[in-house]
């Protein structure tokens, strides 16, 4: 399918229609709010009101924003971008932002409860959810898409040039070392010799061990309501972007498989939904899907196979429930415990789609993400719930159905409302047009 030129028409613009949009029968979808820029997850206040959180990438302001009837209404900004989620608990809303959480008191005043979360690479620290044990979970992505600083790493290591990936626990490495352009100095004839979880340009030595910290890349991390007593309970994650409790108090996450970029690129590593369960490492940097890398399916074309960069695993990391087509890049999800809904207990997700043709080796993935999936939860099988007649994003085509989903929520009139981030601008990954962020609204009709 060729794509439509008509972005020039999209600056503060988008084009809305539900019809464009394929459903199972029974169920209709309809806009319930439009005009947000990067909306990026809704949830109910302690009061029963709406909140939708800004990320900032756009504006650089993360805001947390209730929907009125009279539109919406601005309760807190200011936050690091991106904003990554909210979290509405007895003592007001939590909000995780880059490095930190802030917990939101009544009125407005803001406080700081957790900062200096290693959260200066390609991904952040996410959004909170509490447990049946009174105590705050959230997920904290790496460094790196794989273990190594290199050439996809430019863009923050000139500001963080000492910063890299840390293990959850003790580890002794290979010794693997990947020589890269040195982007620091201006000679072009200057190398970097970078080794894993290391600074840039910094080498690894042969039996080199790397002590393990608690606020570890790629993990799941534990506090009290205050931020006190943070702990570990899991790594290996690559970037556990949203974690929930089911109703039997369960924790499940979300996991984002790795790139075609960098230093040490892997080829076909799927997306993972995953239960979430203390003392596990979940594979990360040395296995995906539950497989390690070494396998023949995950050589990127034209590029060395992949070896491992730990000499020895802390154990063989357990198989996702479910796997994602590569680049699907999964997000928001809830639980359907609605009775107007088929499959109660299943999950339903949000696939934002690839940040192609950065991280997927220069090929196009038009036709991967850009949709609702329910999950199966007694068999792990994958189901496309709402997805765009094309098959495509509606900017890619031109149509006005879904473009960027990243979260969902079950309302209380057991509603689905899905948030749509909106449409990618053509200047780089982290651009996003203003005002073309949408809340959508699922009901069934009969």
């Amino acid at each position: 399918m060729k794509r439509n030129n008509h972005r020039d028409e999209l600056e503060h613009t988008r084009r809305i229609n539900p019809q464009d949009i394929l459903l199972p029968k029974g169920y209709k979808i309809e806009r319930f709010i439009e005009g947000l820029t990067t909306p990026i997850n809704l949830i109910y206040s302690i009061e029963g009101d709406l909140l939708v959180a800004d990320a900032g990438i756009t504006s650089g302001n993360g805001k947390v924003l209730k929907i009125t009837t009279n539109g919406l209404e601005l309760i807190a900004e200011g936050f690091n971008p991106p904003l990554t989620g909210i979290t509405s608990h007895e003592n007001g809303i939590y909000v995780a932002h880059r490095g930190a959480i802030t917990l939101v008191k009544e009125g407005g005043a803001k406080e700081d409860i957790i900062t200096g979360l290693p959260s200066w690479g390609d991904h952040h620290n996410n959004r909170v959810v509490f447990g049946p044990d009174k105590k705050m979970y959230f997920g904290q992505g790496t460094a790196t898409n794989s273990g190594v600083v290199g050439e996809d790493n430019m863009d923050w290591v000139q500001n963080h040039p000492f910063f890299h990936d840390y293990p959850g626990e003790s580890i002794l490495l290979n010794g693997n070392n990947f020589i890269t352009e040195n982007y620091l100095t201006s000679d072009k004839y200057d190398y970097a010799i970078t080794g894993g979880f290391s600074p840039f340009n910094i080498s690894n030595c042969p039996n080199e061990v790397v002590k393990g910290i608690i606020r570890a890349s790629g993990s799941i991390l534990r506090a009290n309501p205050d931020g006190s007593e943070l702990e570990l309970i899991a790594w290996g994650l690559r970037n556990p972007f949203r974690m929930k409790f089911d109703y039997w108090n369960n924790l499940f996450s979300t996991n984002h498989g790795m790139d075609i970029r960098g230093s040490r690129p892997i080829a076909n590593s799927p997306d993972e939904f995953y239960m979430v369960v203390p003392g596990i490492w979940y594979g990360w940097p040395d296995y995906t899907g539950g497989i390690p890398i070494t396998s023949p399916n995950f050589k990127p074309e034209g590029k060395p196979q992949p070896e491992f960069l730990l000499r020895y695993h802390p154990m063989t990391p357990p198989k996702p429930i479910s796997v994602f087509t590569p680049h699907s890049a999964i997000m928001g999800f809830d639980f359907n415990y609605t009775q107007k809904f088929e499959s109660s207990g299943d999950v339903y997700i949000a696939e934002f789609g690839s940040e192609a043709p950065r991280t997927t080796g220069g090929k196009p993935l038009p036709e991967v993400g850009h949709r609702v999936s329910r999950i199966d939860m007694n068999t792990g099988s994958i189901y496309p719930f709402a997805i765009n007649k094309s098959g495509f994003a509606a900017s890619y085509t031109g149509d006005g159905g879904l473009e960027r989903p990243i979260d969902i929520l079950f309302g209380m009139d057991e509603e689905m409302f899905i948030v749509d981030f909106g449409i990618q601008a053509e200047d780089g990954h982290h651009g996003y047009i203003p005002n073309t962020g949408v809340i959508w609204r699922v009901t069934q009709t009969t």
